[in-house]
């Protein structure tokens, strides 16, 4: 059963009083969920210190290692470093954190070297692994790590763009026999989904422009409104980022949902679309999953190298949705 953020602070609060805190947890959730959070609640208990967020900030004691802005990646080099930070005597006396951020971006030599550590881990350490697709971090590290599932945060509501994404993930998955032809439908009607979230979030800042032009035309210089323009077309370029990453996100909890009906895992994080979950899941091997999981890395790779967005999305549709 999920926990909510509150109730897996309090659970890993009480196991920490009673001396009974395990070495390494894998906190996993979908985003929104409170991973982050979590993980910055339990480093200030640990660590005494009164971080907002450890991940801006992190106290002395507590590790991170996240991807890498290239690769979006975790390299065997961080996992290196991790490893040397936590063989040091922890200077206050209190537990050394490492916290692992999207540990299924762990390429598979960092994953493997960071095995190791979980085998043996060093002394006074704690070690916190954070995914919302843990179904793909290999079984020798899913066993070596206590779960702590959480909940969907009640406040993140889908859009009618990732609601309409899913019924079409829904057609692609019923579609059989038909070669390539639904993975193109799908691609055009991803497509279409991002050229609407586009279009609606330049009419929103082209109207707040229109609105400070207005406001402020005969109180301030030209060279102001010009700046002012430019914050708006960068402010709709950085929502737009935003918007899209969420729709790639609904493919990758789409498969996740795939991965766990292939495995007998009950947990879904698209239940209205278990049925097409399932069907799908009945036709593939789990190894054939796991390489359209990584296709969709990749393709989130490209889009995050600012790779042409339209020739990034078709060749990974392509090769991830035909069956």
């Amino acid at each position: 059963m999920a926990f909510t953020r509150t109730g897996a602070f309090e659970y890993l609060s009480r196991a920490h009083q009673r001396g009974r805190l395990g070495h390494a947890y894998l906190i996993s959730g979908p985003p929104g969920s409170g991973k982050r959070g979590l993980a910055s609640d339990l480093s200030n208990l640990l660590s005494g210190a009164k971080s907002a967020d450890v991940f801006a900030s992190p106290p002395p004691g507590v590790y991170l290692a996240e991807p890498e802005s290239k690769s979006r990646r975790i390299v065997i080099d961080q996992v290196r470093a991790l490893e040397h930070a936590l063989q040091m005597r922890s200077a206050n006396g209190h537990r050394k954190i490492a916290i692992i951020a999207d540990a299924d971006r762990l390429q598979p030599q960092a994953a493997n070297a960071f095995l190791k550590t979980l085998e043996e881990p060093p002394n006074d350490s704690l070690l916190l692994l954070l995914s919302s697709m843990p179904e793909v971090l290999p079984d020798t590290i899913l066993s070596r790590c206590v779960a702590v599932p959480l909940a969907a945060s009640e406040k993140e509501k889908t859009s009618p763009e990732e609601n309409e994404l899913v019924e079409l993930l829904g057609d692609v998955a019923s579609a059989q026999g038909q070669g390539i032809q639904p993975a193109y439908q799908l691609a055009r009607g991803f497509h279409r989904l991002l050229a609407l979230l586009r279009e609606a979030i330049q009419e929103e800042n082209a109207a707040a422009l229109k609105r400070d032009e207005a406001r402020y035309r005969n109180t301030t210089d030209g060279a102001w409104l010009d700046e002012r323009e430019d914050y708006y077309k960068a402010l709709t370029e950085s929502q737009y980022v935003r918007q899209r990453a969420r729709l790639v996100e609904i493919l990758f909890l789409w498969w996740s949902d795939v991965l766990r009906a292939n495995t007998s895992v009950a947990r879904r994080e698209l239940p209205k679309a278990k049925k097409q979950t399932e069907n799908l899941a009945s036709r593939l091997k789990t190894s054939e999953i796991l390489r359209r999981i990584r296709r969709l890395e990749e393709m989130r790779d490209h889009l995050g190298r600012n790779i042409q967005e339209a020739l990034a999305i078709e060749v990974a549709f392509l090769s991830v949705f035909t069956f």
